[in-house]
């Protein structure tokens, strides 16, 4: 209870952001009890094994079997040398897994998301209703949209603020079918679709999205619905190899749609997480003409972002509240999070496997260095006789402590070998959550393997030193 209860707290603590009713984990009482009744009726039938096995054994095999003379019978002792073994493996497997997700995240730690310093960005959505701003006053709702990112620039501590339809790893970004010119579909197949955002100038400099290859887009492209758009980098390699190659070319939505000139090619952004391929995106100006065979299209629902060292404070979300209240004080402000809560979000599913799987093999392998312990010391406490006439024949006491230490070495042995064929099979059926590691990375499975034979030493050394103190006449007077 208390392993559980300290565990349950440091899990909780270092959970990840966002991870779904994490504070409803707690002890739950129906569960306890099923525990507590499984490891009592556990514990009555493991009692009950010889109870029922020496029930009917004949008077002379009992007493021959338990003669002072002679040490345990041999089907005792593989039985608890089994026992040891299979916490070994257990640990072994919990940890190798445990090791590969460690791995993992380092991979993803080091995949460059498409945007720079995602703690010191703060976002949040809000939408303007017709009500406001009725659609045949399209500038005047843009205007007002610029208007706000002006009001917000002038916070102190703002370095840079823009908006988009969607923010990277939100998971509310757009897609459709999309036809570059140069690009013909063949006679019944379809367009190829792709990720969709909707961006006002400055965006890639606020997130830190470098530009790879020719211009932003500006106000005077929004004002005088200049036929442009910005795509990616992957999606530039993807269809004229280079980024550079892809400037002037042209792409549209629908037949009816104006083609639009790319104008710029930015840095990939991995919108599904880092542990995804980077989405081929288009960017397209907030407010266009003939899109998707609308006439006129316009975004009134946006997501800000402002890089600032004060993102994440209340203070600060308190000078944007007044900035934009400043326009209208009837726009909530929703989804008020850092870009470094998507980031870390985008991430949970790998660092709370871990957690986890680190939590159940550290456990394990605490089972098994008792159980190693246990052993050798029961060993040694069985054959104090047989170690009192080895060492009054001449046997040395560093080979004393040395015969005990093999005994211990070869239990983990067996057991890391079969630890290593577990673990094998287990992260085959687990790569799906691995990331740019192996599931048979011989790093991994090398350093956890050495890291449980050094616990395993530790734990055969103590008791077996014990065995190389003992006086050889009163072991012999003992028996």
């Amino acid at each position: 209870m208390a392993f559980a209860y300290a565990g349950l707290r440091v899990l909780l603590a270092i959970s990840p952001a966002g991870l779904p009713r994490i504070r409803e984990i707690g002890i739950d009482i129906p569960v306890l009890l099923f525990t507590l009744l499984l490891a009592l009726l556990s514990s009555l039938l493991i009692g009950l094994i010889p109870v029922f096995k020496y029930a009917g054994a004949s008077l002379n095999n009992t007493l021959r079997e338990g003669g002072r003379s002679l040490s345990q019978s041999r089907e005792r002792h593989r039985a608890r040398n089994a026992l040891v073994i299979l916490q070994v493996a257990m640990a072994l497997v919990l940890l190798i897994c445990s090791g590969l997700m460690i791995r993992t995240f380092r991979a993803l730690l080091h995949v460059p998301p498409g945007f720079t310093a995602p703690n010191t960005i703060q976002t949040f959505r809000l939408y303007i209703p017709e009500t406001q701003v009725p659609d045949s006053q399209r500038e005047r709702l843009v205007r007002m949209e610029q208007q706000m990112l002006n009001n917000v620039a002038a916070i102190p501590g703002v370095s840079a603020v823009s908006f988009a339809s969607s923010m990277p790893m939100d998971g509310s970004s757009s897609a459709d079918v999309l036809v570059a010119q140069d690009h013909p579909n063949k006679e019944g197949q379809l367009p190829p679709i792709r990720r969709f955002k909707f961006i006002s100038p400055g965006f890639f400099a606020t997130l830190g999205t470098p530009l790879v290859a020719g211009r932003d887009l500006t106000w005077t492209d929004i004002y005088q619905k200049i036929p442009a758009a910005i795509i990616s980098e992957s999606f530039a390699r993807e269809y004229w190899r280079d980024a550079p190659s892809a400037l002037g070319k042209r792409i549209r939505v629908a037949s009816t749609d104006d083609w639009r000139e790319i104008v710029g090619v930015a840095g990939d952004t991995h919108d599904d997480g880092v542990n995804q391929p980077a989405p081929a995106t288009v960017y397209w100006p907030i407010m266009m003409d003939r899109y998707e065979g609308q006439k006129e299209m316009l975004h009134r629902g946006i997501a800000l972002a402002i890089r600032s060292p004060r993102a994440g404070s209340q203070n600060f979300m308190k000078d944007i509240q007044q900035a934009v209240w400043s326009l209208d004080p009837d726009l909530p402000l929703a989804s008020v999070h850092t870009l470094g809560y998507y980031y870390t979000k985008s991430m949970a599913r790998t660092s709370f496997t871990l957690v986890m799987l680190g939590a159940a093999g550290g456990m394990a392998l605490l089972l098994g260095i008792v159980g190693i312990y246990g052993v050798i010391s029961y060993s040694v406490l069985q054959r104090t006789r047989e170690i009192g006439i080895r060492m009054a024949l001449g046997a040395e006491r560093r080979a004393i402590t040395a015969m005990f230490v093999r005994d211990g070495l070869l239990l983990t042995g067996i057991g890391a070998a079969c630890g290593l064929l577990a673990a094998f099979a287990a992260m085959r059926l687990m790569s799906s959550m691995l990331f740019n590691v192996s599931p048979v990375d011989p790093l991994t499975y090398a350093a956890i393997t050495a890291g449980v034979f050094a616990a395993a030493c530790l734990a055969c050394y103590f008791p077996s030193r014990r065995a190389a103190t003992v006086d050889p006449v009163t072991a012999l007077h003992a028996e």
